[in-house]
């Protein structure tokens, strides 16, 4: 049955005269733009800079936090309380929605980033302590989270908008979870398989995992690394795998 679906980037990651991904070209594909909000990349200027080029591309604008850690590009985890952890939440929306008002933007959506969403994805504690934070300032922020797991039953105890995630380029667990990024597998670079595997996922209404398992769940949105090797190409044969299959690419 054709269904809609929301294509997703996690962008604005360059830093400084570091370039990370090509968000110009990304942002011609894609629906909705993750952007980073300068603790685990980006800065004022790149922030800036890849909102007006969402908004002038009519993308959804969404706040990406993630853990203060540039050297590690957030991907280390770190153990914080969840008052803490709350206040690094808002922190980040905070500067998002600043940058997005200034280009004459919302944010409209909050994802979680790296190692912060991966603890989230197994801890439900953690996940309602960030989300109830963003939705403190920001009630009507539509929550991405990764379908299945402790994220997804968080936001659904909050009652708040939800958009449920799955990712092209990356291989599942059985529980739902994302493969380890160290493991074999974990990161899928090869748009050939990429783009079949998604939308067998959008036609089945199920997460595959590296198993062959299936996982039920909602799909709103689909997740392409704009820092992963072939990004574009990825993007590109994603959309047109979902399109030539009957499904519309629209924000959900």
């Amino acid at each position: 049955m054709p269904k809609t679906v929301d294509l997703n980037a996690d962008m604005g990651e360059s830093f400084g005269p570091w370039t990370k991904g090509d968000d110009a070209a990304l942002l011609e594909v894609v629906t909705s733009a993750n952007i980073a909000c300068g603790f685990h990349a980006g800065d004022w200027d790149v922030m800036a800079q890849t909102m007006a080029l969402a908004h002038k591309n009519n993308v959804r604008i969404g706040a990406h936090p993630g853990f203060p850690d540039l050297q590690g590009f957030g991907r280390q985890r770190m153990n914080y309380p969840h008052e803490s952890l709350g206040n690094l939440v808002r922190y980040q929306i905070g500067a998002a929605q600043a940058m997005a008002r200034g280009v004459g933007a919302k944010v409209d959506h909050l994802k979680l980033h790296g190692a912060l969403a991966n603890m989230c994805s197994e801890d439900e504690g953690m996940a309602k302590a960030c989300y109830s934070a963003a939705l403190s300032v920001a009630p009507d922020l539509t929550i991405f989270v990764l379908a299945g797991t402790a994220q997804h039953r968080a936001a659904e105890s909050l009652g708040c908008n939800i958009a449920c995630e799955i990712f092209a380029d990356r291989a599942y667990n059985d529980d739902a979870t994302l493969v380890d990024r160290s493991k074999p597998g974990a990161v899928i670079h090869d748009a050939s398989i990429a783009a079949p595997r998604i939308a067998d996922m959008v036609d089945a209404g199920a997460i595959i995992a590296q198993s062959g398992k299936q996982i039920p769940t909602q799909i709103d949105t689909i997740c392409l690394h704009g820092d992963t090797a072939g990004a574009i190409a990825i993007a590109r044969a994603v959309k047109a795998e979902l399109e030539s299959r009957g499904h519309t690419i629209a924000h959900s």
